[in-house]
C-alpha cells in the first residue's frame, strides 16, 4: 500500500465528510455518516482496502459526487485493482438519474477498466457505442479502439478507425496530421504502419499486388514512412524488378538517413543482379560521407576487399576507425589482419576478436529515440513507449 493511496483516501475522506455535513440537515437517517466514520476507522487502523469500500457506500452517486467516484475508480485501476474499479464504475451506470454526458463518461472509464483487465471484447463494445452516441467521448473512444485493434492485430479495423481520426485536410495535403494525443504521434504515422502490417500479412498469403497497394497507401498517408520503402524494395527485388527496388530503397536516404544501413543487403542484391556494383559503391561512399555509420563502413570495406584485396580493405578500415571508432569496425579489421599473420600474433588477434565479439553480443543494436528502449532486433512498434518507427540502429563508438 502506497503513501499516495493513503493520502488520496484521507483527501477523499475530508471531501466526503464536508459533503455529508452539508447534506446532514436534509438526511433523516444516520446510515451514511456511520459508513463515513467506519471508513475513517479503517483508514486510521491501516486498512485502506476496507476504507475504500466504506467510502463507496457512504458517498451517494449523483452529479455532484460523480467525479469523486470516477477518481477513486481510476486510482484503483492504476494500482492494479481492476475488479474494484470495475465495480465502482458499474455502480455509477446503475444510477438512472445521471445525465447522459455523465453516463457516457462512466462508460468510458469502464471501458478503460476492461482494457486494463484484458477484456477487450467488452471494452470494444462499449467504445463502439460511445463512438456512435457520444460526440464528447468519440475521439477518446477511437484512440482506445486503436489500442485494442493494435494489440489484437486487427489491422483493417485499425485502419478504419485511424482514418476517421485523420482530418480531411491531412488526407489531402499531408501537412499537420492530427495527433493521437498530447504526448502521442501523429495519427498519419500510425496509419502508415497499419498499412505496412496489412501488407506483410498479404505477402505471407502470396498476394503481392495487394501488398503493393497497401504499401503505396502507407506512403500516401506518410511520405516519410521508411518501413514502406524498405518493404517495397524487398518486394520488388524478390519479384525481379531490380530498378524499382533500387528506386524505393534509395528513397530512404531522403526519408531518414539513419535507416540507410537497413537498405544495404537488398541494395547489394539488386545492384549485383543489374551488374552495377560500382554504382552501389559510389552511392555508399556518398552516404558514408554524409551520415557516417558502422554498417556503411563495413559495406564499403567489403566492396574494397572483393575488388582490391584484404590489405586495401584494412587500410580503408583503419582510416575510418580513426575518424569514427566502432566495435564492429574493429572486429572486422582484426579479422582482416589475422589473414596475414601466423603463430602467436595470430592467436593473440584471435583472442582479441573473440573478446570484441563478446562485447558486441552483450550490447543492444537498436534503441528507441523516444523512450530509450534497447534491443538486438528492429521493432517497428516500440514495446516501451508504443510509438511507431522510433527504434533505430545505434550509432557511435559506444556500441557499434
Amino acid at each position: 500500500m502506497t503513501d499516495l493511496l493513503v493520502f488520496l483516501l484521507l483527501f477523499a475522506a475530508i471531501g466526503i465528510g464536508w459533503w455529508l455535513g452539508r447534506r446532514s440537515v436534509r438526511i433523516a437517517t444516520t446510515d451514511l455518516p456511520g459508513q463515513y466514520y467506519k471508513g475513517l476507522n479503517y483508514l486510521l487502523d491501516g486498512r485502506p482496502d476496507g476504507a475504500v469500500d466504506a467510502f463507496i457506500n457512504a458517498l451517494e452517486v449523483n452529479t455532484e459526487t460523480l467525479e469523486t467516484h470516477i477518481a477513486l475508480g481510476n486510482l484503483l485501476r492504476k494500482r492494479g485493482e481492476v475488479d474494484r474499479a470495475i465495480r465502482i464504475h458499474q455502480n455509477l451506470l446503475a444510477r438512472p438519474s445521471l445525465p447522459r454526458q455523465q453516463v457516457h463518461q462512466a462508460h468510458l472509464e469502464l471501458a478503460r477498466d476492461y482494457i486494463s483487465a484484458g477484456l477487450f471484447d467488452r471494452a470494444e463494445r462499449l467504445l463502439l457505442d460511445l463512438v456512435k452516441d457520444s460526440p464528447e467521448q468519440r475521439r477518446a473512444s477511437q484512440r482506445h479502439l486503436l489500442e485494442i485493434f493494435q494489440s489484437q492485430r486487427e489491422w483493417a479495423n485499425a485502419i478504419q478507425v485511424a482514418t476517421a481520426l485523420l482530418p480531411r485536410k491531412s488526407l489531402l495535403s499531408q501537412t499537420g496530421p492530427a495527433p493521437l494525443g498530447a504526448s502521442r504521434q501523429p495519427v498519419a504515422v500510425a496509419l502508415a504502419h497499419y498499412h505496412c502490417e496489412l501488407a506483410a500479412e498479404l505477402l505471407k498469403q502470396g498476394n503481392i499486388q495487394g501488398a503493393r497497394k497497401e504499401l503505396q497507401q502507407a506512403l500516401v498517408h506518410d511520405r516519410l514512412c521508411v518501413r514502406a520503402s524498405l518493404m517495397i524494395g524487398e518486394l520488388e527485388c524478390q519479384a525481379g524488378n531490380y530498378r524499382q527496388a533500387v528506386k524505393a530503397l534509395r528513397k530512404v536516404r531522403q526519408q531518414d538517413p539513419e535507416y540507410i544501413p537497413e537498405t544495404i543487403p537488398t541494395l547489394q542484391e539488386a545492384y549485383r543482379q543489374l551488374g552495377e556494383e560500382q554504382t552501389l559503391r559510389q552511392y555508399l561512399e556518398e552516404c558514408l560521407q554524409a551520415t557516417p555509420a558502422a554498417p556503411l563502413v563495413l559495406a564499403v570495406a567489403d566492396d574494397i576487399r572483393s575488388t582490391s584485396g584484404d590489405q586495401a580493405a584494412a587500410t580503408f578500415l583503419s582510416a575510418q576507425l580513426a575518424k569514427y571508432p566502432s566495435l564492429r569496425g574493429l572486429s572486422r579489421l582484426i579479422g582482416l589482419q589475422m589473414n596475414n599473420t601466423e603463430g602467436q600474433i595470430r592467436d593473440n588477434l584471435s583472442l582479441l576478436e573473440r573478446l570484441v565479439e563478446r562485447l558486441l553480443a552483450e550490447r543492444p543494436t537498436y534503441r528507441c529515440s523516444h523512450c530509450g528502449f534497447a534491443g538486438r532486433q528492429l521493432h517497428w512498434f516500440c514495446p516501451g513507449c508504443k510509438h511507431w518507427g522510433t527504434v533505430k540502429s545505434i550509432r557511435g563508438n559506444r556500441v557499434d
